[in-house]
């Protein structure tokens, strides 16, 4: 009994020796050298691990980002958590100068609150906009508008969303948003976009994205877009930051100079902004002519 015991112990120590060996040997053989570089950028990142730059990862990224320098440029990436000054120390890190972007900040293009959208049918489904997306067009009949279920608040690693059970739709909490896009892309009706923070935070978009025709669009939401170009023709001649398409209007962030202008004449309110528009000018009131001047005047008629 002993022996079989000595013997079963010497048989397994000898297999397990010998693939100490093997593993060792082919570990030695295909060892694949990193470029320390690697660590040092991927320290630099937040390690949020988003997916907002397209990689898998923070590491993945900051392989990109190494590979990319041999090559001599970084240009075209970017990790929006990390910010301008971030990206700078890295492109430092990696002996380049990087081109400090514009701040961008993610933004609802959805103005359809309980209140401007009451609900019209009651959806019995999953919880998940991807879902109640496929099956129904929403509590509220706009096949275009926010289903209210927070896919992308559940997205959000940097708890810069929430919903607002008041309106019915996600808040963006500007001062924690990095633009990283998972709300962009979570977003089924995609009614979130990233879109430049603006000067001195003012920013002007157009708060629907339902291209039904107005009357169509209207039995659905009192805040919808109806198309009636107004704002196109509002907009200044040397701006021209507004499109009309499909019935709908949209508002080009890169050509924008956020006059306000367009909000003060669009009839439904479908334009929001950062700040409050200018008031509309007071339409010059004509001053009622004298009985002695319409006298005169008829007299110069006759005449």
């Amino acid at each position: 009994m002993d022996g079989i015991i000595l013997y079963s112990v010497i048989s397994l120590g000898t297999v397990a020796a010998v693939s100490a060996i093997v593993l060792f040997v082919i570990a030695k053989k295909f060892k694949v050298e990193e470029d320390p570089r690697i660590d040092v950028i991927a320290e630099l990142l937040p390690g949020a691990n988003c997916g907002g730059c397209g990689y898998p990862g923070c590491r993945g990224f900051a392989e990109a980002l190494v590979k990319a320098a041999d090559k001599g440029s970084i240009a075209g990436l970017n990790c929006a958590p990390a910010g301008g000054k971030q990206m700078a120390k890295i492109g430092k890190a990696l002996g380049l100068e990087v081109t400090a972007l514009e701040p961008t900040v993610a933004v609802l293009l959805c103005g359809g609150t309980h209140e401007k959208a009451s609900k019209k049918t009651d959806y019995d489904g999953p919880s998940k906009c991807s879902i109640a997306h496929t099956v129904s067009c929403g509590d509220k009949g706009c096949p275009h508008g926010c289903l209210g279920l927070g896919d992308c608040v559940t997205v959000c690693a940097f708890g810069a969303m929430y919903m607002d059970e008041k309106t019915g739709l996600p808040v963006i909490i500007e001062e924690k948003c990095v633009s990283c896009g998972a709300c962009v892309k979570a977003c089924p009706r995609k009614l979130i976009e990233i879109r430049p923070v603006g000067r001195k935070s003012r920013r002007v978009w157009v708060n629907c994205r339902n291209t039904e025709k107005g009357a169509t669009a209207m039995k659905v939401c009192k805040a919808a877009c109806i198309g009636c170009g107004k704002c196109v023709k509002e907009c200044p001649e040397k701006v021209q930051a507004i499109t009309l398409d499909n019935f709908l209007a949209y508002i080009d962030p890169k050509k924008c100079i956020a006059c306000g202008k367009c909000i003060v004449v669009c009839p439904t309110k479908a334009i929001s902004a950062t700040f409050e528009p200018p008031a509309p000018k007071p339409k010059p009131v004509e001053e009622p002519v004298k009985s002695e001047k319409k006298e005169e005047v008829k007299e110069q008629q006759q005449i």
